[in-house]
C-alpha cells in the first residue's frame, strides 16, 4: 500500500512539473509582450520582425515564410472543413441530372468523415503554429535582452552550428516528435471524437451523414439507454480479458524462469537439445502455430480422436462434464478459456526463457552460496533471491508484458475465429463472444459491422486501463530504494 501510494504521488509530482512548465511559458511570453520593444511586439503579427530587427535575416525570411504557409493553408484549406465542423456537415449525398450536360450527377455533398480529420488537422496545424508564434515572441525578447547587455547575437550559421552541437538533443528529437504527432496522436485524438459521434453502418461517409451525440455511446456502453446489451458484454469482456492478461503474463513469466533454471542446471543432460526445441517454437510464424493448434484441438481433430480411443470422452461424459461426443475445447464457454491460456503457455514461455536466460547470468552468486552455506535449500534461494532480482530487473517488463497481452490480438482471433459461436444472445446482440478480448471485439465491431462509433468507445476504455495500470505499475516498481540492493 505503502509503495502504491508513493506511486500515485510520483505521478501526482509529475502532472504538476507538466502544468509548471506550461505556466512557466506563459509567464516568458507575457513578460516578453509586457517587457519588449515595438519589434518584440510586432512578432505577434508578423513572425519575422524580431530577427529582421536585430539583422537575422535569414530568420526573419524563414518565418515570414512558415507564417504565409500557416495563412495560405487556413485560407485554401482548412476554411474548407472547419466551419463544418460543429455539424459534420448538412449537404446529403445525391445523384441530381443536370440540365447542361443532360446527365445525373452527384451534388456538392458533405463528407462528415473529411470534415472531422481535416478539421482536427487544422486544429492540430493552428496550435502548433501558436506555440511556435508565442515562443517566437519569446525569443525576439531574449535577443533584445542580448543586444541590450551588449552580448554577441549568433548569425544563421552559428545557430545551425549550435543545433549540431549543445543543441543537438532537439535536432535529434525533431523528427520522432513529428512522427508520434501524425501516426499517434492525430490517430488516437480521431479515435477519441469518433466516440461522440454516430458513425456506424447506418451513417457511412460518403453516402451519409453522421454527427455529434454527446456521451450517448459510453452511456450505451455501460448499460444505459434503449441497447442495454453492450453493457453486459462490456463486464464480462473486460472481467475476460484481465484474468486472460493476468494468467497469460504469470504463466509464461513464471514459466520461463523455471525453464531457464532447469536447462541451466548442472543436473540437466542435452540442455542444448532443450533449448533448440522451445526455440523453434519462435522460428514458427504465429499465423502457423496456432492455427494448427486449433486444427488439432477442434470437435473432429487429431486430440479429440486419441481423447475418444483411449476412452476420455467416454469417461467425461459419463461424470457429467460434457454432454456432447467429443470435448469441446474450443467450442464450449470454460473448455476454450483454459485452452486459451494452456496454447498461450507453450507459445509465450520460449520467449521468457531466453530473457530469463540472460537475466540469471548475472544473479549474485556470492549471496547465493552464503544462503547455501547458512542451510538455505533450493526454494528459499529462488524465493529470497533468484526471484526478487528476477523482479528488479525484468519488473517494467513484467507491465509491459501485461499490457502486451491486454491487447494480444493474434492468439485469442487465431485461435476462435470461426471456430466459436456463442449462444448467449446478449452477447451476440453487441456482436461479441466469450471469447473476445476488447481488442477482438473492437475489430469486429469495425470490420465486420462498421460500428465505428461503439469501437471508439472501446478503443478509449482499452488506452484508459491499460493507462492507468502501466503508470501506477512502473511506479511501483522502481518505488523506493533497490538500485543498490544487489550491487
Amino acid at each position: 500500500m505503502e509503495a502504491t501510494m508513493s506511486g500515485l504521488t510520483k505521478i501526482g509530482s509529475a502532472i504538476s512539473g507538466f502544468f509548471a512548465v506550461i505556466a512557466r511559458f506563459f509567464s516568458e511570453f507575457g513578460t516578453a509582450m509586457a517587457k519588449g520593444d515595438v519589434f518584440v511586439k510586432l512578432s505577434l503579427l508578423w513572425w519575422g520582425a524580431g530577427y529582421f530587427r536585430r539583422k537575422q535575416y535569414v530568420k526573419a525570411i524563414l518565418m515570414t515564410l512558415l507564417e504565409i504557409a500557416v495563412i495560405v493553408f487556413t485560407l485554401n484549406f482548412a476554411m474548407a472543413y472547419v466551419p463544418k465542423f460543429g455539424t459534420l456537415g448538412t449537404v446529403q449525398a445525391e445523384q441530381v441530372f443536370n440540365m447542361q450536360t443532360m446527365q445525373t450527377e452527384w451534388n456538392d455533398y458533405d463528407n462528415s468523415f473529411m470534415i472531422l480529420l481535416f478539421s482536427l488537422f487544422s486544429f492540430v496545424i493552428w496550435f502548433v503554429a501558436a506555440v511556435v508564434c508565442m515562443r517566437n515572441v519569446v525569443n525576439a525578447y531574449e535577443l533584445q535582452m542580448q543586444a541590450q547587455r551588449g552580448k554577441h547575437i549568433n548569425t544563421f550559421v552559428e545557430d545551425l552550428r549550435e543545433y549540431l552541437d549543445k543543441k543537438f538533443h532537439i535536432t535529434l528529437l525533431s523528427l520522432p516528435v513529428l512522427g508520434i504527432v501524425v501516426f499517434t496522436l492525430i490517430p488516437m485524438l480521431l479515435l477519441i471524437l469518433v466516440a461522440f459521434t454516430n458513425y456506424d453502418q447506418q451513417h457511412m461517409p460518403p453516402t451519409n451523414l453522421f454527427t455529434w451525440v454527446g456521451f450517448s455511446n459510453f452511456v450505451t456502453l455501460f448499460g444505459g439507454g434503449i441497447t442495454t446489451t453492450f453493457g453486459y458484454a462490456f463486464i464480462r469482456i473486460l472481467g475476460w480479458t484481465i484474468i486472460w492478461s493476468f494468467f497469460a503474463t504469470l504463466t509464461t513469466y513464471l514459466g520461463g524462469i523455471l525453464m531457464s533454471l532447469l536447462l541451466n542446471s548442472k543436473l540437466t543432460r542435452g540442455t542444448k537439445i532443450w533449448r533448440t526445441m522451445l526455440v523453434v517454437t519462435i522460428a514458427v510464424p504465429q499465423f502457423v502455430s496456432l492455427l494448427l493448434m486449433r486444427n488439432f484441438f477442434a470437435n473432429s481433430g487429431i486430440v479429440n480422436t486419441i481423447c475418444a480411443n483411449i476412452g476420455l470422452t467416454g469417461f467425461l461424459r459419463d461424470i457429467g462434464l460434457i454432454s456432447t461426443s467429443y470435448i469441446p475445447f474450443m467450442t464450449a464457454p470454460g473448455w476454450v478459456h483454459v485452452m486459451i491460456i494452456l496454447i498461450n503457455i507453450w507459445i509465450g514461455i520460449p520467449y521468457q526463457m531466453l530473457i530469463a536466460t540472460g537475466v540469471l547470468m548475472n544473479l549474485p552468486t556470492d549471496q547465493i552460496e552464503s544462503a547455501r552455506i547458512d542451510g538455505a535449500s533450493p526454494f528459499q534461494v529462488f524465493k529470497s533471491i533468484t526471484m526478487p532480482y528476477m523482479l528488479q530487473v525484468t519488473g517494467p517488463a513484467l507491465i509491459t508484458d501485461f499490457v502486451k497481452n491486454f491487447n494480444n490480438f493474434n492468439v485469442i482471433y487465431l485461435l476462435t475465429q470461426n471456430v466459436f459461436v456463442t449462444t448467449n444472445q446478449f452477447m451476440a446482440n453487441s456482436q461479441a463472444k466469450e471469447t473476445d478480448l476488447l481488442v477482438t471485439w473492437l475489430f469486429t465491431l469495425t470490420q465486420d459491422y462498421y460500428n465505428y462509433k461503439m469501437a471508439s468507445v472501446i478503443g478509449i476504455m482499452v488506452f484508459i486501463v491499460c493507462a492507468v495500470f502501466t503508470l501506477v505499475g512502473f511506479n511501483f516498481m522502481i518505488s523506493g530504494d533497490k538500485e543498490g540492493t544487489y550491487q
